[in-house]
């Protein structure tokens, strides 16, 4: 248990007692003018498991730290926080750029947990400022923690917000795409319905008018009827489409 403090601090006995062999929670521990903080570290998509620095400041008001964080005191407590907003900018540009439902959706994943070691990191900080109500760094660094917990729940709200609007977008354009083919799908069902019973009769009854049109002009002919023929296909089917762009606005 001790293992997780450095064996030169010479930190409060019950310090260490209230230290598992893992670091827990994120919090403050106050005795006898002595300040522990427990800090998690700044998560990362793939990790499972909550790392943890640990900011030691001893009565005198020197500081002192150990973990994932490289040593430097108060000074590293400091760049502890700053890993935080700088991480949290980085998604505020994520958010900015985001278009697809897949982006915004990989915000959300990133920001829950950064969030909650943000929220619990500034109730730490806060402890600690009440414990030690001297100490001017601890007021800049729990101002920080604030600013790092708002920036990360306004960019979680965001990032949601863009997802609904972005799944909503796509719904109502599948819907318009929808009533479009339904129109279309009406109008040539229409066009068959008028023809269908001449063609259907003419082919029963193999009704053929005397036009000699098989040997006149061969195959010149046969190729003018035919081009004729995709003409005014196309003039139907633009007809078709324009209905569809008036009826939907």
């Amino acid at each position: 248990m001790a293992k997780l403090l450095p064996h030169t601090w010479t930190v409060p006995e019950r310090f260490r007692a209230r230290l598992g062999a893992q670091a827990g929670r994120q919090r403050a521990m106050l005795h006898e003018g002595h300040l522990l903080l427990v800090l998690h570290d700044l998560p990362g998509s793939a990790d499972s498991a909550r790392r943890a620095s640990f900011y030691w400041r001893a009565p005198d008001g020197a500081w002192k730290s150990a973990g994932a964080a490289s040593k430097g005191g108060v000074v590293a407590l400091r760049a502890h926080v700053e890993g935080f907003a700088a991480a949290a900018q980085a998604l505020e540009e994520r958010v900015d750029k985001a278009s697809r439902a897949a982006e915004y959706f990989t915000v959300l994943q990133d920001v829950a947990p950064m969030l909650r070691a943000a929220r619990n990191m500034h109730k730490a900080l806060q402890d600690a400022r009440d414990g030690c109500p001297d100490d001017k760094d601890l007021i800049t660094i729990r101002d920080q923690t604030y600013e790092n917990e708002r920036t990360l729940d306004l960019i979680q709200a965001d990032a949601k917000n863009g997802l609904e609007f972005t799944i909503a977008k796509r719904a109502e354009e599948q819907a318009e795409l929808s009533d479009q083919i339904s129109r279309s799908g009406h109008r040539l069902n229409l066009l068959a319905a008028l023809f269908l019973p001449i063609t259907a009769l003419g082919g029963i009854l193999s009704i053929n008018l005397e036009h000699g049109f098989e040997r006149l002009h061969s195959p010149w002919l046969f190729w003018s009827v035919v081009g004729g023929a995709f003409l005014i296909g196309l003039l139907v089917r633009a007809g078709v489409s324009g209905g569809n762009r008036a009826s939907g606005g």
